[in-house]
């Protein structure tokens, strides 16, 4: 079989899910399973009206739902769903009415917790799934809608959890298996899982890629396919860079690489359970179905180019740390490391010397916490409005003078940081944010001049 996610720009209105019903009724003979996020914008609508009823604006927050519903209601009439599925809308329904309910409960507390907003964000899936399901059965597709918190099973990480394979793997199949052997085509929602408690759960924005792919690696999938709303992976973003080309082929970990580092094609943890299996995924254009897409694959064929791709990310923020009074002292990194291990912050980008450590982070939400834990040991200084720019590419493990003729390209540039060697295929930069788009341009400028046609398009 095989996984088709489709992510909220694929689903985001009646003629994208029609295209989506294109895709899978030509992929029926394969047989499918398809895993889709919601409706574009749906989840930070979501959101925003958790977060205005924790603050207070009870009325607002019902104004956004309101407005959220009647989007969704609408597209499903466009869909032509209000004459054969009469039980649809009703459901829709029931939907908004258990968000008021939320929204009632968070304008009374006062508070927003992670526990809620999972379970508010969570209808985002559940929506747009319940309208494709719709969608593929009046197409003459058989499909059967499933729930993943079924399925999905999760630590108690809430807006970030963790799924538990063991527990996860085994109910993959049980639940999905079965509905494959009766040649329905099941309908999952990407994103969402519950704990083994049953409480709703999500695994961070981005996760539908994520269940797709934990989802493939369970039933042994022979391709994952990420269908999104470009042609591919390409050789930088195409808003920074618009003779940006495409990359046909690309191995596991150079994917890895630039998901980690900002490239928005891909969620960041998306191959991992695809790499354990040796799973194949394609990222796809549902716009452009014709279109051959980029290729993920265990081993990608050597390319002449020694970049294949550069990926950027903003908003960081780099934390110096500096302790003459640690100099040379055992166990330093270790008590800084544990700092952020501590309020679960993840670090991008280290650079250190006998007497200080930089380092970066993407996420500030506990930051203040974690400044005030490391001067107990260290001073410190923070730099806000900064930006990670990766260049990957398995040739740059074998090229001589590499560095040079990075730092070649990128000479009118501040560089701040600089990381080669922890990855033998990423070298890193960290610049100021609004040297993003300069930087960006130069490094293409002199690693695209000529393309390998076997790589690149």
């Amino acid at each position: 079989m095989i996984i088709c996610k489709f992510g909220g720009t694929s689903v985001q209105d009646a003629e994208a899910m029609e295209r989506v019903a294109g895709i899978v009724g030509q992929r029926v003979a394969a047989k499918p399973v398809v895993v889709a996020s919601a409706m574009g914008k749906t989840t930070n609508g979501l959101l925003e009206a958790a977060r205005l009823a924790a603050d207070g604006e009870r009325e607002k927050a019902l104004g956004v739902l309101d407005e959220l519903k009647t989007r969704h209601l609408s597209e499903a009439r466009r869909l032509g769903l209000d004459t054969g599925c009469p039980g649809l809308f009703t459901t829709i329904d029931e939907h908004f009415a258990e968000l008021s309910n939320i929204v009632g409960g968070l304008a009374t507390l006062g508070a927003l917790t992670p526990r809620s907003m999972d379970a508010t964000a969570a209808h985002g899936e559940r929506l747009s799934t319940l309208i494709l399901h719709a969608c593929l059965n009046s197409r003459g597709i058989p499909a059967e809608l499933m729930d993943s918190r079924r399925f999905i099973i999760t630590d108690d990480s809430f807006t970030r959890a963790s799924p538990l394979f063991d527990l996860t793997d085994a109910a993959v199949r049980q639940h999905i298996m079965p509905v494959l052997r009766a040649g329905k085509v099941p309908v999952v929602q990407g994103f969402i899982g519950s704990n083994r408690r049953g409480v709703t759960t999500t695994i961070g924005r981005g996760g539908s890629d994520y269940s797709a792919s934990i989802v493939g690696a369970a039933l042994d999938a022979y391709d994952i396919q990420i269908w999104t709303d470009v042609d591919g992976i390409m050789t930088a973003d195409p808003r920074l860079v618009p003779e940006a080309r495409r990359v046909r082929v690309i191995s596991f970990d150079e994917a890895a690489e630039l998901a980690y580092f900002g490239a928005r094609v891909l969620h960041p943890a998306t191959i991992l359970p695809a790499v354990r299996k040796k799973i194949p995924v394609h990222v796809l254009n549902s716009y452009r179905p014709d279109q051959e897409g980029t290729l993920i694959t265990d081993e990608a064929p050597p390319s002449e180019n020694t970049v294949k791709s550069i990926a950027c990310k903003t908003g960081i923020t780099i934390v110096n740390i500096t302790s003459s009074r640690m100099l040379m002292a055992h166990g330093f990194l270790r008590a800084i490391f544990e700092i952020f291990d501590r309020f679960q912050v993840p670090v991008d980008v280290v650079s250190t010397s006998e007497v200080s450590v930089s380092l970066t982070v993407d996420d500030i939400t506990h930051l203040w916490d974690i400044v005030t834990e490391l001067k107990k040991i260290a001073e410190v200084n923070v730099e806000g409005g900064k930006a990670i720019v990766c260049c990957v590419g398995d040739n740059l493990r074998g090229t001589p003078g590499v560095l040079h003729l990075l730092m070649e390209a990128v000479k009118d540039i501040n560089i701040l940081m600089v990381s080669q060697g922890a990855s033998a295929i990423n070298v890193t930069f960290v610049i100021d944010e609004d040297q993003t788009a300069r930087c960006v341009r130069n490094l293409h400028d002199v690693f695209f001049q000529k393309l390998d046609p076997r790589i690149f398009d």
